[in-house]
């Protein structure tokens, strides 16, 4: 399985003008516990992150809060310098106070000062694909927005993207400036999120959906996917990231891991091809939302 490349899950292009495998990788698994301080191994984290450059895996995902101020520079010195086909997709709004715990600040000020960080931390002259971790909402929309599209306008960013996000702040946010990406909590058993899905099924914006795996509730022991899994040689978490594939082209999956051997089990799951029958019993196995 490990022949298996990221490539096999199809490609997308972000703002139709950024080309990226449909599988991707999410750093914030690369931190400490809560999401707080530096991961007990930086080298192993560092060889997760050129495996799955090695696996074909284009999109990293990653923020400033991640740690803070640990995803970034583990990307820098893993994969710097950067191949022309690599897109790092980073992060502001959220600001930490300590593990678990997060406090969105979307001025205009603060969000431009994070923008200058990560292209520092990163050592980029410009950023990718750079996301609204979190609406303030002690802020107006359009003054986050407005920064977002100022920053893209000086050429500091390439495409904006949003994330917790409602159609009604999409329809907003687009009104201000170009949307390309959407990160919304959303996986087989959590579906709350399919309207927005469609949304950017019909405006061919990128959909990144976070918590991809339910954190493992999906893939346990004993878990919904177990006979389907036996059936098919693959495992759980495979079956749930094939899903997901299937579900949408705009899906751009993000899942992390701080081990090896479970990125190549993930980005394995680029090469599996499910049928109706399969998605039809792996959807039933779950309980949708109301």
């Amino acid at each position: 399985m490990t022949s298996v490349r990221a490539d096999a899950s199809g490609r997308f292009m972000i703002g139709d003008a950024l080309p990226v495998n449909r599988l991707g990788y999410g750093t914030m698994q690369l931190t400490g516990p809560g999401v707080w301080g530096p991961p007990a191994d930086p080298d192993g984290a560092v060889r997760v992150l050129r495996r799955a450059a090695e696996l074909g895996v284009t999109l990293f995902d990653t923020a400033d809060s991640y740690g803070p101020l640990v995803a970034e520079p583990l990307l820098r010195r893993a994969l710097a310098p950067y191949g022309e086909d690599i897109v790092i997709a980073t992060k502001a709004g959220l600001t930490r106070q300590g593990p678990d715990k997060w406090t969105p600040v979307g001025r205009p000020a603060y969000l431009r000062q994070q923008c200058e960080m990560s292209l520092r931390i990163l050592g980029v002259d410009h950023i990718a694909l750079f996301q609204l971790h979190r609406v303030d909402p002690e802020v107006p929309l359009e003054d986050q927005v407005g920064e977002l599209k100022a920053l893209k306008d000086e050429g500091k960013i390439a495409h904006i993207g949003l994330s917790e996000v409602s159609i009604d702040q999409i329809e907003q946010a687009r009104a201000i400036a170009p949307i390309a990406s959407v990160q919304n909590l959303y996986n087989l058993a959590n579906r709350t999120a399919e309207n927005v899905l469609e949304y950017c099924e019909d405006h061919h914006i990128a959909f990144i959906p976070w918590f991809p795996l339910a954190t493992g509730g999906l893939v346990k022991s004993g878990g919904p996917f177990e006979e389907v899994a036996s059936r098919l040689s693959a495992t759980p978490s495979q079956l749930a990231l094939a899903w997901l594939l299937h579900r949408s082209p705009v899906m751009l999956p993000i899942p992390g891991t701080s081990s090896v051997e479970h990125l190549e089990e993930n980005v394995a799951a680029a090469g599996l091809q499910l049928t109706d029958e399969d998605v039809a019993e792996m959807t039933a196995a779950v309980t949708s939302p109301s």
